[in-house]
C-alpha cells in the first residue's frame, strides 16, 4: 500500500527561501474561522443535526465532482448510485458503489478533488493509506464506523471545523423551513439561505409560468402585472432576509447581458415570457433585464448580488434527461462582460450602496475584462476562481492575472462552491497556501514588504468575504 500523508509544504514555492516566506504567511492565517457564504450544503444537515448514512452517500452520491470523472471514464451513473429522474434501478449497495469509487480512484491522480479527499481522509478520519481496490473494505468500515458517533453529527464537524458561518442556496419557492428551525433551536450555529430566483426569472427554466403563479401566490402579490411580479420578488426577497438570514442574491444566467428598458416595454417582454410564447432572444432580454431590476432591489435592501455567467449549464442533453440538473455537465463559454454589464453599470454602478460579485468560468476574460471593470466601478468585486478553476492552478492565474488592475482588495476572498460538506476546510485550506504563495513570491521580489504581505493574507482569508457578504 502507498502511504497517505499530508506535507506541511504542499503547494508552496519550490524555492527554499521564497518557501519559508510561505510558511511563515500561512501560520498567522491557518487557524482563522472559515466562512462560507456561497455553498450548497442541505439545511437540513444543521436543521435534524442526525448522523451521516454512510460512505457512498456522503461522499459520492451528491458530489458532482466525484462522479462526474468517473462517468467521463465510461461509469455508468447508475452504478455510482445517483438517482434517475423516473425513479428507475441504480445501484442501492453503498459498499458496492464505495469500491467502484476506490477501483477508479487513480483517475483523480492531478485533480483537485484528490487533494480535497486525501485531506478529508487523513484530516477528518485517521486513514494513512491512499485508497485503492485493495483497501476499499478497510476505508468503508473506518468511515462507516465513524459516521456512527455523535463527534459526526453536522453540527459537531460544523463547530470542529471552526465555520463562523455558511451559507446554503434556495429557490424562491421554498419555503425556509430548515432555516426556521435552526434559528429556533437555539444552536449558535450561523446557517443562512442565499436567494437564487432562477425557477421564477429564467424563461427557459422547466415550469417557470407554474413557478410565476406560486411565487404571486407566496408573496401575495398579483403577478399578472410587471410591477406586481417586480412586488413578488421584492417580498420574497425579504422573507429570505428575515426568515433565513440571507445576505446574498444569487443568478446562473447563461450570459451576463443586462438591459434598462422602459417600463412600457418591460411590461410588454413579461406578458410575452409569462404567455410561454417568447423566443430565446425575447427570455435573454428577459433575463438582462431582471438582473437590472435586482440591482436595484440590492440597492434598496442591502443585498449582495451574486453573477454566475459564462456556462453552458447541463450541457449533456441525456445525463438531464435521466438524472435531471446539476450532474457536472455545466461547460464553460466564452464571456463578454464589458458591453453585457453596461447598461446596469451605467444606471447603477456608480452608487456605492451596490454590491455585485462577478465570477466566471471564462478565464480569458480575468485580465481584459473583469480586472479592468472591477478596478473602476464602486460596486463591484471579483469573487474567486469557481468550479473548473476551483483548483491550486486556476487560484494562481487569477491571482496573477487580476492584481495588477483590480488590487487585492477589490476581490472577495475565497468562497466554496460545494455540495460535499466535509471537503470545505479542505478547499479553505488549498486558498490559503495558494495565496500565501503567491504574496511570497512578491515578498521574495520585493514587491511587497512582508508585514503588508501579512496583513493582505489576513484580508483575503477573512476581512473580505465577511465585508462584501455582509457577514
Amino acid at each position: 500500500m502507498t502511504k497517505l500523508a499530508l506535507h506541511p509544504d504542499r503547494l508552496f514555492p519550490a524555492d527554499p527561501s521564497t518557501r519559508a516566506i510561505a510558511r511563515r504567511l500561512y501560520e498567522r492565517i491557518a487557524g482563522l474561522p472559515i466562512l462560507s457564504p456561497h455553498g450548497h450544503t442541505d439545511p437540513a444537515w444543521f436543521d435534524r443535526n442526525e448522523l451521516f448514512g454512510n460512505p457512498a452517500s456522503l461522499l459520492i452520491i451528491p458530489d458532482h465532482y466525484v462522479f462526474r470523472m468517473l462517468y467521463s471514464q465510461g461509469v455508468p451513473l447508475e452504478e455510482l448510485g445517483v438517482p434517475r429522474v423516473d425513479g428507475g434501478s441504480t445501484e442501492a449497495d453503498p459498499r458496492a458503489i464505495w469500491r467502484r469509487f476506490a477501483s477508479h480512484y487513480h483517475l483523480f491522480r492531478g485533480t483537485p478533488s484528490r487533494m480535497w479527499l486525501d485531506w478529508v481522509f487523513v484530516e477528518i478520519f485517521g486513514l494513512d493509506e491512499v485508497l485503492s481496490a485493495a483497501n476499499a473494505d478497510t476505508y468503508y468500515d473506518a468511515i462507516e464506523a465513524a459516521l456512527k458517533q455523535e463527534a459526526f453529527r453536522p453540527r459537531a464537524l460544523f463547530e470542529r471545523f471552526n465555520i463562523e458561518a455558511i451559507a446554503t442556496t434556495e429557490g424562491p419557492l421554498d419555503p425556509l423551513d430548515h432555516h426556521r428551525a435552526i434559528r429556533a433551536s437555539g444552536w449558535q450555529g450561523k446557517v443562512i439561505t442565499t436567494y437564487r430566483p432562477d425557477p421564477a426569472l429564467d424563461p427557459e427554466f422547466e415550469g417557470f409560468q407554474q413557478n410565476v403563479e406560486r411565487l404571486g401566490e407566496l408573496a401575495r402579490e398579483d403577478v399578472s402585472s410587471w410591477k406586481g411580479y417586480l412586488r413578488a420578488h421584492e417580498n420574497r426577497r425579504a422573507y429570505f432576509r428575515e426568515v433565513g438570514g440571507a445576505t446574498a442574491t444569487d443568478h446562473g444566467h447563461p450570459s451576463a447581458a443586462t438591459a434598462d428598458l422602459s417600463e412600457a416595454e418591460a411590461e410588454r417582454l413579461y406578458a410575452r415570457v409569462r404567455s410561454g410564447s417568447c423566443t430565446a432572444a425575447e427570455a435573454e432580454l428577459f433575463r438582462a433585464q431582471m438582473l437590472t431590476e435586482m440591482a436595484r432591489m440590492s440597492i434598496e435592501d442591502g443585498m449582495t448580488l451574486q453573477i454566475h455567467p459564462g456556462v453552458h449549464r447541463n450541457h449533456n442533453a441525456t445525463v438531464m434527461a435521466q438524472f435531471g440538473r446539476d450532474k457536472g455537465a455545466d461547460i464553460p463559454m466564452a464571456t463578454d462582460f464589458v458591453g453585457a454589464l453596461h447598461p446596469l453599470l451605467s444606471r447603477y454602478g456608480s452608487d456605492p450602496r451596490l454590491n455585485i460579485i462577478l465570477f466566471t468560468l471564462d478565464e480569458d476574460s480575468y485580465a481584459r475584462e473583469l480586472a479592468p471593470l472591477a478596478g473602476h466601478y464602486p460596486s463591484l468585486r471579483l469573487g474567486p476562481p469557481w468550479w473548473f478553476n476551483d483548483s491550486p492552478e486556476g487560484m494562481r492565474r487569477f491571482r496573477e492575472r487580476v492584481t495588477e488592475t483590480a488590487g487585492f482588495y477589490n476581490t472577495v476572498g475565497f468562497n466554496d462552491d460545494t455540495r460535499a460538506f466535509l471537503s470545505i476546510p479542505a478547499r479553505h485550506d488549498v486558498a490559503r497556501r495558494m495565496d500565501c504563495a503567491f504574496l511570497a513570491r512578491l515578498v521574495a521580489e520585493h514587491r511587497l514588504p512582508e508585514d503588508e504581505a501579512h496583513e493582505v493574507a489576513q484580508a483575503l482569508t477573512y476581512e473580505l468575504v465577511k465585508q462584501a457578504y455582509k457577514l
